[in-house]
C-alpha cells in the first residue's frame, strides 16, 4: 500500500476493510442508499456513488432490469474494490 490513496481492494487484502464492511457497502448500493462519503476503517472514506458510476460495467448491470441479484452484487463489488479510498 505504498500509494497514498489505496484501492478498496488493497485495503481489503490488508484486512483494513473486512468482508462485513464490503458487504455493507454492496447492500447500500443495491438498496439505493449511496451516501456521498462512507467512512471506512483507519480514517479512509469512499464516495460509493462515484465509485460505482466510474466503473464502465457496473452502471449498465444495475440499470438492466433483467440482471440477476448475483450479477448486480458482483458488478457492485468489483466497482467498489477497484475504487480508490480517500484519507479522511
Amino acid at each position: 500500500m505504498a500509494d497514498a490513496n489505496p484501492t478498496i481492494g488493497e485495503l481489503f487484502k490488508s484486512n483494513v476493510v473486512t468482508h462485513d464492511d464490503l458487504n455493507a457497502l454492496i447492500d447500500a448500493v443495491l438498496a439505493g442508499r449511496m451516501n456521498a462519503q462512507e467512512e471506512l476503517a483507519e480514517g479512509y472514506t469512499l464516495d460509493v456513488a462515484a465509485a460505482v458510476k466510474a466503473n464502465a460495467f457496473a452502471p449498465a448491470v444495475l440499470r438492466d432490469k433483467t440482471s440477476s441479484t448475483g450479477a448486480r452484487r458482483t458488478a457492485t463489488r468489483t466497482a467498489i474494490l477497484l475504487a480508490r479510498a480517500q484519507k479522511a
